[in-house]
């Protein structure tokens, strides 16, 4: 057994636990402390406490739609206690430490079990090692049947990687939606599965309420004053070299919804190598071929990849910031989830400028995600959230996040221009004048991009890290190297650009063994680690680039 027991505890050892518990008690206490105040809500009869990283309209509008929508159903009021930390990532640090602590509390407390490093890090893990401790299993086996609370109902808004890992770890869990609303999930209404991603979560534990996408939201002023002929319609078109300090990006390390749109465009290579290959070598099996497709698809997506990076202005910690910085002309484009893009080009028509900002999902080039909902493991009010769960996906629910301000159903304020998850919705040609997007038709015959999670979907921590060792950690000499480059004559130019794009270091074989194991390593230092040995290699290589493009 790892670790010893954490009771009592001389000295310095005493002194670094307790500063450990104070630290935990401080970010327990950190979603209390951003609570906003309450306002007209505050003597209602019943409560529902939701954390979300979605921004004031949506909690605007579903604060004030829901609990119309619960008194009519119910003759109680209701209050919305929304809790605001930040991003996906950062609920769900706090998310697992709060478990921490409410689980130690059952498992010192009413059990009198003692509580070990071992067991503080496998009790949330769903793939518990193969030589953990009977300790270790017990403690699971033990949180999974507990009714342990972190003092909040839902988790509200995010993506489906994120909320399948918590579904994992045990902290969703089913609240029984499918046996309250059994003719909501099906082919009909709200598939399992739709262009090869998950819609909701087989054992109950999420279900997906809006559909995501990616794309480009873009400046046509500034785009004018680049000389850029056309506007962007495909991921390629943000590697135009003309761009180069002129995009806004987001670190893929910290925000889940723009690993995503890295990922689509891996799977878009993927898939147009694969049509490529079937034209060109007939003579491979299908399974050679997709093999093939897989991996060479896998090196020119991280090529354009690396390319965007080169171009790149910044990586910020906030998906939200790109869309704000083309809108003010700060950034001509920026690659962002389509309603932070359409909220945008809303908010700059609000002001009287119609056409200024432009956005797009590239055809073919993203599919449509869930940002989903979920119970959360100890719920204090289960009922009330089982009920905003159940309008949220309701079509009463889903014309909050369609329909045009003011028209009968939608939001009072802000038009949330998300796409509802359910396909009966886009059925009600009668919906269509109210809706913000109507010609959005997300189970149309026209998506053709097919999500493939056997491709990319084991990879999805390692894309955001060779992302950030590729663009980011070494972007000072990227950008230095690509502006040498566009300055250079040919056959120079073509030499420098082959040393930039080798990206036989992060390869799809290298991803899935190496990288993928020190990524999953008990130390985290292996992380620390291998960032820094690519990060000097592709320092190196930036640099080797620059000199072979000035000739020296």
């Amino acid at each position: 057994m790892a670790g010893g027991n954490a009771k009592g505890g001389p000295g310095g050892a005493g002194l670094g636990r307790w500063l450990i518990i104070a630290a935990l008690l401080a970010l327990l206490a950190l979603p209390f402390a951003l609570r906003p105040p309450r306002g007209r809500g505050a003597a209602a009869q019943d409560t529902v406490v939701i954390i979300s990283p979605h921004n004031e309209a949506i909690r605007y509008e579903f604060g004030r739609a829901f609990p119309v929508w619960y008194r009519a159903r119910t003759g109680r009021t209701v209050t919305i206690d929304w809790r605001v930390v930040g991003g996906t990532s950062d609920i769900s640090r706090l998310l697992e430490t709060a478990y921490v602590n409410a689980f130690r509390n059952a498992w010192t407390g009413p059990q009198g079990k003692n509580w070990s490093a071992e067991v503080q890090a496998t009790f949330q893990s769903a793939r518990l090692p193969a030589d953990a401790s009977a300790e270790a299993r017990a403690a699971r086996t033990a949180f999974l049947a507990s009714d342990v609370s972190c003092g909040i109902d839902l988790f509200f808004g995010g993506d489906a990687y994120q909320f399948d890992k918590e579904a994992r770890a045990g902290r969703l869990v089913d609240g029984g939606m499918r046996a309250r609303q059994p003719g909501w999930f099906g082919e009909e209404v709200i598939p399992r599965v739709h262009g090869g991603a998950p819609f909701w979560d087989a054992d109950g534990r999420w279900y997906g309420v809006v559909l995501s996408s990616y794309g480009i939201i873009f400046n046509r002023d500034s785009w004018r004053r680049l000389g850029l002929e056309r506007e962007p319609t495909q991921w390629p078109d943000l590697a135009d070299a003309r761009l180069v300090g002129e995009i806004g990006l987001a670190d893929p390390t910290k925000s889940g919804s723009v690993c995503e749109a890295f990922e689509a465009i891996l799977q878009q290579q993927m898939q147009q190598r694969l049509t490529t290959l079937a034209r060109e070598a007939p003579e491979l099996s299908a399974e050679g071929r997709e093999r093939r497709a897989v991996r060479e698809g896998w090196t020119a997506g991280l090529r354009l990849i690396q390319r965007l990076g080169a171009n790149a202005r910044y990586f910020t910690d906030s998906s939200q910031k790109p869309p704000l910085d083309v809108a003010n002309g700060d950034c001509a484009a920026g690659l962002c989830i389509d309603f932070y893009g359409r909220q945008q080009q809303e908010a700059t028509r609000r002001r009287g400028d119609q056409e200024r900002v432009g956005y797009v999902t590239p055809v073919a080039g993203s599919a449509a995600t869930t940002d989903p909902i979920g119970l959360l493991r100890g719920a204090p009010h289960r009922e009330v959230a089982m009920r905003f769960m159940e309008f949220v996906l309701s079509p009463e629910g889903q014309k909050v996040w369609s329909f045009r301000v003011g028209t009968p159903g939608g939001p009072e304020r802000y038009a949330l221009r998300r796409m509802p998850v359910r396909r009966d919705f886009y059925a009600h040609e009668d919906w269509k004048p109210w809706r913000s997007d109507p010609e959005d038709a997300p189970y149309g015959t026209s998506q053709v991009f097919v999500y493939r999670p056997v491709w990319t979907g084991a990879l999805f921590r390692e894309i955001g890290f060779i992302t950030r060792v590729l663009c980011q950690d070494t972007h000072a000499e990227l950008v230095a190297a690509w502006r040498a480059i566009q300055q250079a004559p040919e056959p120079a130019r073509a030499r420098a650009l082959s040393v930039l794009q080798d990206v036989a270091a992060v390869d799809y074989e290298r991803a899935e063994t190496e990288i993928r194991r020190r990524l999953n390593a008990r130390d985290r230092v292996e992380e620390v680690r291998l960032a820094s040995e690519l990060g000097a290699h592709f320092r190196a290589q930036y640099a080797e680039a620059r000199r072979v493009a000035e000739g020296r």
